[in-house]
């Protein structure tokens, strides 16, 4: 036998009207529902309160009294036991929680400071950024814009620098400059 734990609702209407139509189903007044066996389904529990339903559904009448904050609220499930400080400590602590240690720092040769290896340093990406952006401003200034770049490949110049024979046919761009030490030349 199933049974239907209705939480008492601001709506009165629609608590009476799914109440009147559970009793029916129980008492096996619709019998070609189900045939004559019982409903396939067991316990339910059915928890009603204004924040889950609509507010258009209580036909045009005012409730006489505020909703409670208790009856808005879904309760869920809590433990038992509580877990001993020694159970806490060796869940929190556990090895495959900790942070491991990197062990592949190193001194970046530029800058001087602390880099993971094998990984461009964070201090000098930012100048890195900035170079290629004033390369970038070089690029647009030469072409007047994005759609008039040429389908070759562009050759970066800096101060003292001289095209070779590899540079024939592609775009160069001059930098009044020295090349930095992590541009290198190809």
């Amino acid at each position: 036998m199933a049974v239907l734990v209705l939480v008492r609702s601001p709506l009165p209407r629609l608590r009476t009207l799914l109440q009147r139509y559970w009793g029916q189903l129980e008492r096996g007044l619709r019998p070609g529902v189900f045939g004559s066996q019982n409903p396939p389904w067991g316990a339910a529990l059915a928890v009603q309160g204004p924040a889950l339903v609509p507010q258009g559904m209580n036909g045009g009448e005012s409730s006489a009294k505020a909703p409670s904050l208790l009856e808005s609220v879904v309760w869920m499930a809590a433990p038992k036991h509580r877990r001993t400080i020694e159970v806490n400590r060796c869940r929190r602590r556990h090895p495959t929680k900790l942070i491991e240690i990197k062990r592949n720092i190193d001194v970046c040769p530029e800058c001087g400071n602390l880099k993971q290896k094998h990984v461009l340093c964070g201090y000098c990406y930012a100048k890195v950024k900035e170079e290629t952006r004033l390369i970038r401003m070089e690029i647009h200034k030469k072409e007047g814009g994005p759609l008039n770049a040429p389908a070759v490949e562009s050759v970066v110049l800096y101060e003292g620098e001289k095209p070779t024979e590899k540079d024939e046919g592609k775009r160069i761009i001059e930098r009044a400059r020295n090349r930095p030490s992590w541009f290198v030349q190809n």
